[in-house]
């Protein structure tokens, strides 16, 4: 599977950067590379294009474009991570490449971060990404039946957010429109899932108290962006990834989302890391996700079937 060798020989490349590579790493890396080097004759990169305005700042999107495509394409939303206070876009590229091997466009989203605005800043603009995608879709050549949005740590809180929040909770007042919000599938990289469980007690955490600063509501605004506060049918599918001594996101918020999702009957998986912590999982680790991300995304049919790139496929 051209997926799980690439997953494979990134981290095999991130190994061979800090000790030197031998040989045999160097051959496993010869078809990434040869890959690599393609990546400009089959895809157009559309950089910092801006999907929505707010606190006079424009929040921008980079596009990630299969050339060729005999048909509209599936789209990954990817939205970076950071505690909702550090992070960038461009700083997670590499991320990306599993996607653009497959043949994938991907939207890679900035939004704003706590020094800009609090909460429900983030999940305001992820949503207003995702209407930004679903109406822009023809001129981008997007298929919108298969958007499916991932992120890791506070960006897998946000896809989650993105993928399940509903118009009646009005977090998509600052971008109106007519569109249905809905994306195919979710990916969540060890993702917050209660917010509030975060600004109290044995699992606080500095970065959620940041985002949501000294409200006097905080705790209700916690609840208004927790994906658990929106677990309901007719939700998409969730594939959550998490470790199970991740110290930054306790592992019990992937516990809780896996269990509420069952009893709500939502098509849903859970990759437990065994001893993983916050990310930073190693070689075989790595590959074992992305065989699960593969056999997830094609049991709910999305793959990169009608697209013309040779990269794509299984």
């Amino acid at each position: 599977m051209r997926t799980r060798r690439l997953a494979a020989a990134i981290v095999a490349m991130a190994v061979a950067a800090a000790l030197g590579a031998p040989a045999t790493v160097e051959a496993q890396l010869d078809s990434t590379a040869a890959f690599a080097s393609h990546l400009s004759n089959t895809y157009r990169v559309v950089p910092n294009v801006t999907y929505h305005t707010a606190n006079n700042r424009d929040n921008k999107v980079d596009l990630y474009l299969p050339r060729g495509a005999d048909g509209p394409t599936p789209v990954l939303m990817y939205i970076h991570g950071g505690g909702w206070r550090a992070g960038s876009k461009e700083a997670n590229v590499l991320r990306l490449l599993p996607w653009l091997e497959k043949g994938w466009a991907v939207v890679n989203v900035q939004y704003r971060l706590a020094q800009v605005s609090l909460a429900p800043a983030a999940v305001e603009d992820c949503l207003c990404a995702l209407r930004w995608v679903i109406r822009n879709a023809e001129q981008y050549n997007i298929d919108t039946s298969r958007i499916v949005v991932t992120g890791n740590s506070a960006g897998g809180h946000l896809a989650l957010t993105t993928g399940m929040v509903p118009a009646s909770a009005g977090l998509d007042r600052e971008c109106p429109g007519a569109e249905e919000l809905s994306v195919a599938a979710i990916i969540n990289w060890y993702g917050i899932t209660d917010v509030g469980d975060l600004l109290d007690g044995p699992n606080m955490k500095t970065y959620a108290v940041t985002w949501l600063g000294s409200m006097s509501d905080r705790f209700e605004v916690a609840e208004r962006v927790s994906p658990l506060t929106y677990v309901r049918s007719g939700l998409p599918p969730v594939l959550t990834i998490h470790g199970d001594a991740d110290g930054v996101v306790p592992y019990q918020h992937a516990t809780e989302l896996h269990a509420k999702l069952e009893a709500a009957g939502i098509s849903n998986e859970l990759h437990t890391v065994p001893g993983g912590g916050h990310g930073g999982f190693n070689r075989e680790e790595t590959v074992a996700i992305f065989d699960t991300i593969q056999r997830f995304l094609a049991s709910h049919g999305l793959t990169a079937v009608g697209s013309g790139s040779t990269t794509g496929g299984q």
